[in-house]
């Protein structure tokens, strides 16, 4: 990818890059290959891989493919949240602290009329944001806990308004967040919930930024790829580990787990099931 290929004009290439960089450094022991002990460091389960197979209509190969990215993926997550999060170190503006706030924005924000793009009212200096990658993450509990800092934020600092931004929103908006407090619902203008596309577009002044970043990122990601830059995932060898223990996968599945159960002891193959 050329200089040519990079059209972000509110990052420079060289941030963006280097943020990609460090979201994939996140990864960490994710990326390493997985040896059938780490497979089954928690002792894996051939009846649901039996059944998996069978319902998803897959082989073998598939489906432990499929387990092995399931455990990548329950520790990825955090990954996702780092490069949501610390983009906004590279947006003028913007401030990533190391606690309290995952992100706090000082320029200017009107809250916008109740659907519509109009603005209305008193225009804000501050921004404080809690970040979340997804709309449906936070528990009742967590909810009302978030929305208490905010509310007390608000109440020390007229200038301000306080955010939950979501990177996988429900919808496009930005509207007044409201929750039930004590059994009252409970809602104030200045407390609200925004999708990340309205939050690029008030700290950058860009509508379309955060499409524009999604346009640009597989550009990015496989130029460090095709560079060496990163560090991708390695070659994992359960399969051929479980081949070596025994020619049939499934038999080999059940040693793996039951070989000290009644019966198990002397199986040999369970007539070549694949």
């Amino acid at each position: 990818m050329s200089n040519n290929d990079y059209s972000l004009s509110f990052i420079s290439q060289e941030n963006f890059e280097r943020h990609i960089k460090e979201t994939i450094n996140t990864y960490g022991n994710n990326l390493n290959a997985i040896n059938l002990d780490s497979f089954n460091k928690n002792i894996i389960d051939p009846i649901k891989l039996l059944f998996d197979k069978e319902v998803f209509q897959q082989s073998f190969e598939e489906t432990i493919s499929f387990e092995l990215q399931r455990q990548r993926d329950k520790s990825n997550t955090n990954a996702i949240g780092y490069f949501h999060q610390n983009m906004f170190k590279h947006i003028g503006g913007c401030s990533v602290p190391n606690q309290v706030w995952d992100v706090i924005f000082e320029g200017k924000y009107n809250i916008p009329n109740q659907g519509r793009n109009t603005i209305t009212g008193k225009e804000y200096k501050k921004i404080y944001v809690e970040m979340k990658n997804k709309h449906n993450t936070m528990n009742s509990s967590s909810a009302q806990k978030t929305y208490m800092k905010m509310r007390d934020k608000i109440n020390d600092d007229d200038d301000c308004v306080c955010m939950l931004v979501e990177a996988i929103a429900q919808a496009s908006r930005d509207e007044t967040w409201g929750i039930t407090l004590d059994g009252k619902k409970t809602e104030n203008k200045r407390i609200r919930r925004v999708s990340i596309d309205r939050f690029y577009k008030i700290t950058t002044g860009i509508d379309d930024a955060f499409y524009q970043i999604c346009l640009q990122l597989p550009k990015t990601i496989k130029k460090l790829i095709s560079e060496k830059a990163i560090k991708t995932i390695g070659k994992d060898t359960v399969i051929g580990e479980l081949r070596k223990k025994h020619p049939d996968t499934l038999t080999a599945l059940y040693l793996l787990a039951f070989k000290t159960y009644e019966g198990f002891d002397g199986i040999t193959s369970y007539t070549n099931y694949e």
